[in-house]
């Protein structure tokens, strides 16, 4: 119920580009060309591997020819061979049925999960890239700090000269203003190493990458277009053909076997009494007809039962995948309210701060605060608007989880 609740609060807040609606193309576009490249050859090369066990049934034809010379009885001689031959299965006790019908799920188990290392790469360029995005406020937010242990360190140095402070009160504001510097640096630090990260996945400039918006999604949307689901099913479907194929292979074949054979001499030569007698000749002639075969394997039931356990497995798998994206979304709606407690508790602050500038700057006009009174209140201000637009990334940066295994429409 809460996570209703949320859905329909989110999805009346949210506008924009919605990530679920973009097109393949949008998305590839935050991974480099070369990645893109690569990925496209990983298609084509399933493709191919696809197409070649799905017709693997047909048997090759076997064509031969052997050319040779010699002379015995010192008489130059030379023969030619030439051979087709062909041994095609025509019934395997379904196993051509069942290979076909593996080597297409193959192939969309495949496909998923190209798929699935695809979305991965682009998910993790957009994190980086909302990481990037992120890093920069808290880099805004922290020179506002600065700016506020700044002008805490010059109050108490004022009031450190004027006698109404000890040492130690100066003391801790100078090191509270050089902490603060020194997390600025590892912000700024971080965010470099980001940038790297992010141009090691893709060819945009991070300061005009737009990121896209994320929606909200529903368990149930969540889980139909769920892309990882739909490769563990397809790994389900190419166990359970696998185990049919496995079956057939132990029962018995059909063939249908033909061939065409020429052969020609020329002055062979072979001895007659004293005489040396050569001849030439030709000869060809073609053959067909059907074979039967049953291989008797004493690893036959042991193989069997081996391939009907990986099937039963994978749907246990199936099942059990299924539970973890239920969890996994679950998780998400439970950080995501938490972010919400966060944004809100930062808008509470926003009016807090806001009337205390108000009042403030009254008190100013009447003599009864200083300019680093409302400098600070700014400041302080400006920092939880800053919190708000960075908790805001937390929440899509939860949804990520989400929309990298999700493809709408697809």
């Amino acid at each position: 119920m809460k996570a209703f609740k949320l859905l329909t609060l989110l999805c009346l807040s949210y506008s924009g580009i919605l990530f679920a609606n973009d097109t393949n193309s949008s998305l590839d576009g935050f991974i480099s060309d070369y990645k893109q490249l690569q990925f496209q050859y990983d298609y084509e090369k399933n493709e191919a591997q696809s197409s070649k066990l799905r017709d693997s049934w047909i048997a090759p034809l076997q064509i031969n020819y052997s050319y040779s010379k010699s002379n015995p009885y010192n008489v130059e001689q030379s023969s030619q061979n030439a051979a087709i031959r062909m041994n095609q299965p025509i019934f395997q006790s379904g196993g051509i049925y069942y290979g076909i019908k593996f080597a297409n799920a193959s192939k969309y188990y495949s496909e998923y999960s190209i798929d699935v290392a695809k979305r991965k790469m682009i998910k993790d360029a957009i994190t980086i890239l909302m990481q990037i995005k992120q890093t920069q406020l808290k880099e805004k937010k922290q020179e506002l700090q600065i700016k506020n242990t700044q002008i805490n360190l010059e109050q108490k140095k004022e009031e450190y000269f004027s006698g109404q402070l000890d040492s130690g009160f100066l003391d801790d504001a100078i090191i509270q203003k050089n902490n603060a510097v020194l997390a600025l640096y590892d912000i700024q630090t971080s965010k470099e190493k980001l940038i790297s990260s992010f141009h090691v996945l893709s060819d945009l400039d991070y300061k005009k990458a737009v990121i896209p918006h994320l929606k909200l999604l529903e368990n149930e949307e969540f889980l139909k277009h769920n892309i990882v689901l739909q490769m563990q099913k397809a790994q389900t479907e190419k166990n359970r053909y696998n185990k049919n194929v496995t079956i057939a292979k132990y029962l018995p074949q059909v063939s249908l076997t033909a061939g065409y054979n020429w052969r020609l001499t020329t002055n062979q030569a072979f001895q007659v009494g004293s005489t040396i007698v050569s001849n030439s000749n030709e000869l060809n002639y073609y053959d067909y007809g059907i074979s039967a075969s049953i291989p008797l394997d004493i690893n036959t039931f042991r193989d069997i039962e081996s391939a009907k356990v990986d099937y039963l497995k994978a749907k246990v798998v199936q099942q059990d995948k299924k539970r973890e994206l239920n969890s996994l979304y679950e998780q998400v709606m439970h950080n995501i309210e938490n972010f919400n407690k966060k944004i809100t508790l930062s808008s509470e602050n926003i009016r807090l701060y806001s009337k205390l500038l108000e009042d403030t700057k009254e008190l100013y006009r009447a003599g009864y605060k200083t300019e680093y009174d409302i400098q600070t209140l700014k400041n302080s201000l400006k920092i939880q608007r800053i919190n708000t637009n960075i908790y805001e990334l937390d929440k899509q940066l939860e949804l990520l989880n989400l929309y990298e295994m999700y493809i709408n429409g697809e």
